[in-house]
């Protein structure tokens, strides 16, 4: 049995198609791609195009808040079979049973008028009242073919006006807060991209470095053997060697580590090995600063979100005003009505009918609450005030030395990269003079360290210039390369 098992799966395994076993391709990418990939399939990318759609529907609803209203409202029917009182016309009160059902029909239109905060409205209804008795049934009909009314708060607080100057206000907050979330997803992509890329050069550094500590202790043995070395440097020759496997083992760490959280961000589920690829030559860009002030001022959220928290303080004070002071309202119908037994009676010769109720409201004695009230929301007002105006100067310095610093990137960059190219040139002397016995070990190390320092520093250099470019987009909203401001086509989003 145990045979015949065997020799089965043996042919199932000779009867599937042969399967590639071969390492799956690498997948090269740069930090441009990756950034783009950042801003359309990261998570963050996703929570910011859904924060974005909540805050455009809310403004659509807004717009859609001043547009005429059409809504239709019936009973059909309402019956009641109860015992009542009711009064006779000699003024005595008797019970009597009630059967009957009514059923009504209302379509109206209704319209706000934002400047005054009233609201106008067109209805016309039907009503239908069946009296049933033992005998027969009673029908009756009261149309109302059309009613114009118009309801006006007087002296009260009109939310209608404060909120056609906030709400647009708001939804341009939002977009440019999706920008600017872009721009923080972009950042947040050049720094895992480097924090890998550097994992991965000192990956391939590290594997260099033992491969190169490996052959010279080959060497300093065999100079060892021919007594023209000291014990003490093939013994430090030995440690470079263990030295080096260890921090190999680390790097190996360290880079497994940046490249899950790196795919974890970007929102990658591809399989394939990747390898990065060093960013280009920098823009070389000269930022002046008082370009960089005034697309900062125009474009960027927190110009809007200052005016915005000014609105809201100021409404909050005319609401506390109004409240402490006299109010009334004004409601005025008008239109035509008639009552028939028969349903095509009801529409004819319509009578006129007319209503029109005042009501007031004066504040008399409540000791002070409402003079507080409105000296709260003043003294909101003042600190909004003192806070948007402070956060204007920190904004302002804010972006100033952002500037001043990224100006200053472009040179340190050139010359960590400079730096780089000696440090890497002095090891390769030095390795070749040790070599030949021309120089210690203890050389030799100090220049392997410098070479990989100098390679750190160029990258941090790198590292630091990009990150500062995305920086300066997000802290004004405005594309330097192209000279143009930062936008996103929201339609589609």
């Amino acid at each position: 049995m145990i045979r015949f098992f065997a020799l089965l799966a043996l042919v199932i395994l000779l009867l599937l198609p042969p399967r590639s076993f071969a390492n799956e391709p690498t997948r090269f990418l740069g930090l441009e791609e990756a950034v783009e990939i950042a801003r359309e399939q990261s998570p963050n990318a996703l929570m910011a195009r859904h924060r974005y759609r909540g805050s455009y529907w809310q403004f659509r609803t807004f717009r859609a808040g001043y547009l005429p209203n059409l809504q239709f409202e019936a009973v059909i029917p309402n019956l009641n079979r109860t015992i009542s009182n009711i009064t006779l016309p000699d003024g005595s009160d008797v019970f009597i049973r009630r059967n009957l059902a009514v059923s009504s029909g209302t379509l109206s239109l209704n319209q706000t008028v934002p400047f005054t905060g009233g609201q106008l409205f067109v209805s016309s209804g039907l009503q239908r009242i069946d009296l049933m008795r033992d005998d027969e049934t009673e029908v009756s009909y009261m149309s109302t073919p059309v009613n114009i009314g118009y309801r006006q708060p007087i002296f009260s607080f009109n939310p209608f006006k404060w909120e056609r100057r906030i709400e647009p206000i708001r939804y341009d907050e939002a977009e440019r807060r999706y920008l600017e979330s872009m721009e923080d997803i972009s950042i947040r992509a050049t720094d895992l991209f480097f924090d890998l890329l550097l994992a991965q050069i000192n990956l391939e550094i590290n594997k260099i470095n033992l491969e190169s500590n490996d052959t010279l202790y080959r060497i300093a043995q065999g100079r060892y053997e021919l007594g023209r070395i000291a014990e003490n440097e093939l013994l430090q020759m030995e440690l470079n060697v263990l030295n080096s496997e260890a921090t190999l083992e680390e790097s190996r760490i360290a880079y497994e580590a940046a490249i899950f959280r790196f795919r974890s961000f970007l929102g990658l589920d591809d399989t394939r090995q990747l390898e990065l690829m060093p960013p280009e030559e920098p823009h070389r860009l000269t930022i002046d600063v008082g370009v960089a002030l005034a697309e900062a001022r125009k474009n960027r959220s927190q110009i809007l979100e200052q005016e915005r928290q000014r609105l809201e303080a100021e409404r909050q004070v005319d609401q506390a005003r109004a409240d402490n002071r006299f109010n009334a309202d004004l409601f005025a119908v008008y239109g035509l009505t008639q009552s028939a037994a028969e349903f095509s009676e009801a529409y004819r010769d319509p009578m006129d009918e007319q209503r029109l109720t005042i009501g007031v409201q004066v504040p008399i004695l409540d000791w002070g609450v409402s003079r507080g009230r409105v000296r709260m929301a003043e003294s909101n007002r003042e600190l909004v005030d003192a806070t948007a105006n402070q956060a204007m100067v920190d904004f302002e310095q804010e972006v100033f030395l952002q500037v001043m610093q990224f100006n200053m990137l472009d040179h340190q960059l050139e010359v960590a990269g400079k730096a780089d190219v000696i440090a890497e040139k002095r090891y390769e002397v030095t390795r070749q003079r040790f070599m030949i016995g021309r120089i210690d070990i203890i050389e030799l190390n100090l220049a392997l360290e410098e070479k990989d320092r100098a390679k750190q520093r160029y990258l941090t250099a790198l590292r630091n210039y990009w990150r500062g470019f995305y920086e300066m987009r997000r802290l004004t909203l405005y594309d330097f390369v192209n000279d143009r401001p930062l936008t996103a086509d929201f339609e589609h989003i």
